[in-house]
Parts: structure tokens; sequence; C-alpha cells
């Protein structure tokens, strides 16, 4: 099958949004149930009690998820395009936690989010793999 073909791009680009989409959600999920939930207050139990806290417990679900999709998407996908490709993450963890956790992102945290899609873009218009010569 060659390296171009329709369907590696559609399971890439699906398997690419996969993974940025458990990144965003287990880290919004994670960052919400420690700030909202149970308190940590250096004890062990604490630790268990964040730990077991539903929103901390998804989000730790949810980048499982996010580890096990991106060694998929590795398999058949070039880490020089797998990598940036989804860095688009990074940029709706800064919308995340600017919207929802009302955390204050500075104008220089900004531009190196526009940095990070332009980025993006270049590399998405590559190929998912290169051939070996």
């Amino acid at each position: 099958m060659p390296t171009n073909s329709g369907n590696l791009i559609w399971k890439t680009r699906t398997f690419a949004a996969i993974v940025v989409v458990t990144n965003v959600t287990g880290n919004f999920a994670l960052s919400w149930g420690i700030k909202h939930g149970a308190a940590m207050d250096g004890s062990a139990w604490s630790f268990v009690r964040v730990v077991f806290d539903p929103f901390v417990f998804c989000g730790i679900l949810l980048l499982a998820g996010w580890v096990l999709s991106r060694m998929a998407l590795l398999g058949w996908a070039d880490l020089t395009y797998v990598v940036p490709v989804t860095s688009v993450g990074f940029v709706l963890n800064a919308v995340m936690g600017a919207v929802f956790l009302n955390e204050i992102i500075t104008p220089l945290r900004w531009l190196g989010t526009l940095c990070i899609v332009g980025g993006t873009v270049l590399v998405g218009r590559t190929a998912p793999n290169t051939e070996t010569p």
C-alpha cells in the first residue's frame, strides 16, 4: 500500500484528532479536579482522595487514552509529523484554561500560541510519513 494512500491519511487525521481531544479534555478534567475537588494536605490519604475525585480520575483515564492513541499514531506516522500536528492541543489547552478556568494568558503567551498554530498548519500540509530511499 503506498504511504500516501487516502486510507492512511484518513486514519492519521482521525487518530490525530483523537490524540488532541483526549489530551485537551484529560488535562482540563485533571486541572478542574485538582483546583475544585478534594484538597491535598500532604498526607497519603489526601492524595488517594484526590486521585479518586471524579474529575481527576476521568482526567487520568483520558490521559491514559491519549498516550495509547499517540502510540498507535506514531506506529504509522513520522514523529516529525505527529508532534507538530498534535501540538494544536497546546492551543486548545490555553483556550480552555482562559475560558473555563479563568486563567490569565498574557499577550506573550498568546503570541507563542499563534506560533504553534502556524507550525501546525505548515506541518499539516505535508505527508504523514516519508519513504526511505
